[in-house]
């Protein structure tokens, strides 16, 4: 196995990590602006009040997302392991 191929499985790793992570984060940032902005203009300044709707909108976005992050995770697997005789010298 030559490091092409390893710097190329590496990279595709983590487009894959990028690709299946984006939507918990992009909505526990769109959460998190918005209970931070309803705590700035209500003064209400609670620590935890923060993090029980970003824990609920990630689990959200799990039970929507989860499917097809799934289906991503498994076709990259998949060619991983349908390759590796291609891989191995």
């Amino acid at each position: 196995m030559s490091g092409d191929i390893v710097i190329q499985l590496a990279q595709n790793a983590l487009v894959i990590v990028l690709l299946v992570s984006a939507p918990m984060l992009g909505l526990g940032l769109i959460v998190g602006l918005m209970v931070s902005v309803f705590q700035a203009t209500t003064s209400i300044q609670e620590q935890t009040l923060a993090f029980i709707p970003k824990i609920i909108a990630v689990f959200v976005a799990i039970l929507i997302f989860g499917p097809w992050m799934l289906r991503i995770m498994v076709g990259y697997v998949t060619q991983v392991f349908v390759n590796l005789p291609l891989y191995i010298d």
